[in-house]
């Protein structure tokens, strides 16, 4: 019997627990895997297998020749033994740019799509490649003390350079530059997601922090420990998962925001209003219409003179995709720094895609050109792109987004697109433990929020995906399932 091995990150050994029934992901803590089962050698002989298709189902996975240490590729190198066909066929190599989830999962993909060339991955930090969710939650309280994705990279003849920047890109030769010299490719996928704003003035400060890698959630751990006073710049999702993490390790938390609420530009604010109250709820003292003017030793002034005591600051003030390096190559940029990719993720430059936080691609189902710095966007996107390199460029992108976050002792999920116009349908009562918010675009589901309520979110997840026409006051009883609701 083929064994079955599902590729979750090490941090996440909380229960399993069926959220998606119909899903074939793994899913843990309410939330799916980060990658989805990885192929696994047939004991048959027969190569490699997904065994998320079943006992065979697609067929065998074929593994690649001089996989593992001696076929990963040498750099520099146009055409080795390794990339070579019996009879002097070159077989393809794709590099990709970025070991976060977008990266590990295109390369994995590769894989259990039957891709047979030369794979490289390549990441900026030195660790292993691991999951980001965890860090602003089980690894920042010690609970875990990695969230490593469980990959056998060799067994999937994956070559690894991790400690190594990419530089520069130079589409004609083919090449990507790197600290360790030039790369070259067949195909190039960029996934190097996104990098945190800073707080002017701070950089470089003793006692500021951000929260984007393993390094940074190290740093902060004894300071949680200490329990010293902490200062949150932003109340964002991620200020509020660290407001969250600090709470509990003990520390006296102020979040310090510049808008008038939580959440400005992502949530309307009457739906961030009953949000805002958890915030007191949990001992968190919240300051909105704050500006920081100056971060001193053991204080934060903010622009009305106030001094707030802080042993340490965080900043969560938002995130830019990750593409300064690319200045020079000629690929097309978005208004924000993100690489413009089209339906297929496809750039504007041959051979190369571009996947995950660091891309915008068109959303027929939304009209839009859609930007998602979120996990599942990370998660979902790199299948596309592998589909594409290996069947030849015709597989859509065009998912519903989805994102969670905990905060607060609360489950929040956030699935579809919603813009201004959108009508708001509430379920249930915003002051209480659990309830959703409905977007409605004419009588159809565009997106929906849910607040312990997961059952409403996969519901309204498959609705959206359906596009099914709603019936309002049907969505608007909490005591109905959302899928009643289909008109």
């Amino acid at each position: 019997m083929t064994r079955i091995r599902f590729v979750r990150s090490e941090a996440a050994s909380l229960p399993l627990s069926p959220v998606r029934p119909d899903s074939r992901e793994c899913v843990y803590a309410g939330h799916p895997s980060p990658l989805r089962a990885a192929p696994v050698r047939d004991p048959a002989g027969e190569g490699w297998r997904d065994p998320s298709r079943g006992r065979g189902g697609g067929g065998p996975v074929r593994r690649p020749r001089g996989s593992g240490a001696a076929g990963r590729g040498v750099y520099g190198e146009r055409v080795s033994e390794q990339t070579q066909e019996p009879g002097g066929a070159a077989r393809r190599r794709v590099v990709v740019a970025g070991a976060g989830m977008a990266g590990v999962q295109t390369a994995a993909a590769l894989r259990e799509q039957g891709f047979d060339g030369e794979v490289t991955l390549i990441g900026a930090e030195p660790h292993q490649p691991y999951d980001r969710p965890p860090l602003s939650k089980a690894v920042l309280l010690g609970t875990a003390e990695s969230s490593a994705f469980d990959v056998d990279f060799e067994e999937l003849g994956i070559g690894l350079r991790l400690g190594c920047e990419v530089l520069g890109l130079r589409p004609g030769d083919h090449e990507l530059d790197t600290e360790a010299g030039p790369v070259p490719y067949d195909v190039l996928v960029l996934a190097t997601g996104a990098e945190p704003l800073r707080l002017p003035g701070t950089e470089g400060v003793p006692g500021v922090h951000l929260l984007r890698t393993l390094d940074d959630a190290a740093r902060l751990r004894p300071v949680l420990a200490a329990q010293h006073d902490v200062v949150v710049v932003g109340a964002g999702w991620i200020g509020a998962e660290f407001a969250t993490a600090a709470r509990e390790a003990g520390c006296a938390v102020t979040v310090v925001e510049a808008e008038e609420r939580p959440l400005v530009g992502a949530l309307p604010a009457e739906v961030a209003a009953p949000m805002a109250a958890w915030y007191a709820e949990a001992g968190v003292t919240l300051r909105t219409h704050a500006r920081v003017r100056a971060v001193e030793s053991g204080a934060v002034v903010l622009d009305d003179g106030t001094r707030l005591p802080a042993g340490a600051v965080v900043v969560g003030i938002g995130a830019r995709p990750a593409t300064a390096w690319l200045t020079g190559s000629g690929i097309a940029l978005g208004t924000h720094g993100e690489v413009v990719a089209d339906e297929h993720l496809a750039t504007s430059l041959p051979d190369v895609y571009a996947v995950g936080d660091c891309a915008s691609f068109p959303s027929g189902r939304y009209g839009e050109r859609l930007l998602v710095h979120h996990w599942d966007n990370a998660l979902q996107g790199p299948r596309t792109v592998a589909a594409n390199i290996v069947g030849g460029g015709s597989e859509v992108y065009d998912p519903v987004p989805y994102f969670w976050s905990e905060q607060f002792g609360r489950f929040v999920q956030y699935a579809g697109h919603h813009a201004d116009a959108d009508r708001t349908v509430w379920r249930g009562d915003p002051a209480g433990p659990a309830w959703s918010v409905c977007w409605l675009r004419g009588d159809r589901l565009v997106a929906l929020l849910a607040v312990g309520r997961p059952r409403d979110l996969a519901q309204g997840r498959r609705l959206i995906e359906a596009g099914a026409a709603m019936d309002p006051e049907r969505v608007a009883d909490p005591a109905r399932p959302l899928k009643s609701a289909a008109a």
